[in-house]
């Protein structure tokens, strides 16, 4: 008997022990959500950065090839 005992307030020990408050569960899942959100944002600002920075990386390129045609036109040696 006292076996059965030992096993029936364990068993309701556990149980107790693994419900949570749905309070807290619905202010983590907030909480989660948000972070998901702001990764979201980040990724499309990131995004939006790189297309800018190659964008200007083009526009460097057709300067310096106009620079350096330049420099040829009129006989003039560029350090690099």
């Amino acid at each position: 008997m006292r076996l059965t005992t030992l096993a029936t307030v364990s068993c309701v020990a556990m149980l107790a022990a693994g419900c949570v408050n749905p309070k807290d569960q619905a202010n983590m899942l907030a909480a989660l959500n948000d972070a998901a959100n702001e990764v979201s944002g980040l990724r499309n600002d990131l995004s939006s950065l790189q297309i800018q920075v190659d964008s200007l990386q083009q526009v460097v390129a057709r300067q310096d090839t106009t620079i350096t045609h330049m420099a040829a036109f009129v006989n003039m040696p560029l350090a690099k």
